[in-house]
């Protein structure tokens, strides 16, 4: 049974080699790279700058790529296995199933924990580093530092925050003015805005629509302002931004500090003063929405990262009993079942990412539902291949 073993081993492990580089090299060619390739055909980069960009989003492309290609080698290796009738030699010596699998098993644990590496820590590195090597070479320059969900600091005495970014236009924006020692002073809200940048002079305007401005914050009842449309001064662009990255960027360290930022600051914002019963507990109701309102986004990117660790897992569940109820020895037939799988347990990321502006449905724990019904299923079907023999 060793030498059966080793044997499935090492056909799982050639294939995953060559499955891993056919995908890895797709999804490289597809969306990742086009900024570059703008700026290279534009003669604007050269072939050091592509090499960069290239290794820097390798690893952003992997955590895709190896829960793929795990699963297209299994449908490859056990359809071969069961065609060929090694299978069914196996089990008339006695062999289950379960146990020939194991190493297999196994090595879609030791996938799982190096997505967990990638995914985590590098992959948003190496992606937020490839946003700072398009920055350098003059690509993107907007969204290098004006980014959604984002506190940003990197202007003296302001700090600006977007809910969503379309090119020149923003929705749901809040300024912030503060005063020589960091306190706020004022708070600008309003639902739509947008931004002009004067390269030239190193300026950045913005202009707000549909908002109110805080005047006073002090007494019972803090006052606002209302207004259709204001124009902020002029603010100075730093010679470097902070190296903040979007959320779909951070690793989740980050995340678990941006998290505890945002609270921190919706802490600070809690109403003040004095009120009746009813009217507290309609502002701490208030304060609730909107702090889940803030950080649905993050605990969502958090939650997907963790999520997409165990993608290798359930794919080999699934692949192992599909591969030999498939019976096929076809790489065509292999890939075409991959695909149709990979879609499926991508398609409840894309819905739990839609649904990220309504907490209430907690898409946060959406995405761990591919996950659950891959290997719910994946144990089912491997235990009625292994009672077949």
């Amino acid at each position: 049974m060793r030498t059966l073993r080793w044997y499935l081993l090492r056909q799982t492990l050639a294939t995953l080699g060559m499955t891993v580089l056919v995908f890895t090299f797709i999804l490289l060619l597809g969306e990742s790279l086009k900024e570059i390739f703008a700026l290279l055909v534009n003669g604007q980069v050269g072939a050091w700058t592509l090499a960069q960009a290239v290794g820097l989003l390798v690893p952003f492309v992997l955590v895709f790529a190896l829960p793929m290609g795990l699963l297209t080698a299994m449908l490859l290796v056990m359809g071969r296995f069961s065609a060929d009738q090694e299978l069914t030699a196996a089990r008339a010596c006695g062999i289950s199933l379960v146990a020939l699998v194991s190493p297999l098993i196994a090595l879609s644990i030791l996938c799982a924990g190096l997505c967990a590496a990638i995914n985590l820590e590098w992959a948003p590195d190496c992606r937020a580093a490839y946003k700072r090597l398009l920055y350098q070479a003059g690509a993107d320059q907007m969204g290098a530092w004006l980014r959604e969900r984002v506190f940003i600091r990197d202007f003296p005495d302001y700090i600006l925050y977007a809910g969503k970014v379309e090119g020149m236009k923003m929705e749901d924006v809040r300024i912030y003015r503060l005063d020589s020692e960091g306190q706020k002073r004022s708070y600008l809200w309003a639902s739509e805005g947008k931004v002009e940048l004067d390269r030239t002079n190193r300026q950045v305007t913005f202009t707000l629509f549909d908002g109110r401005e805080l005047v006073k914050d002090t007494g019972l009842e803090p006052a606002w302002h209302s207004f259709g449309e204001l124009q902020v001064p002029p603010l100075k662009l730093p010679a470097q931004f902070a190296e903040k990255p979007r959320l779909s960027n951070m690793s989740f360290r980050q995340l678990g500090r941006e998290l505890a930022e945002v609270e921190a600051a919706l802490q600070a914002n809690a109403p003040a003063g004095k009120f009746t019963s009813e009217e507290l507990r309609a502002k701490l109701r208030e304060l609730a929405v909107a702090s889940e309102a803030l950080t649905e986004p993050i605990r969502l990117q958090m939650h997907r990262q963790a999520s997409f660790s165990f993608a290798c897992v359930g794919f080999a569940l699934v692949g192992i009993p599909l591969g030999i109820r498939a019976h096929r020895r076809e790489t065509s037939a292999g890939f075409a079942l991959s695909l149709v799988l990979v879609v499926v347990y991508y398609s409840f990321f894309i819905l739990a990412q839609s649904l990220e502006a309504r907490p209430e449905l907690y898409p946060h724990l959406l995405v761990w539902a591919p996950n659950i019904l891959f290997q719910t299923i994946g144990v089912l079907l491997l235990w009625r291949s292994n009672r077949r023999g």
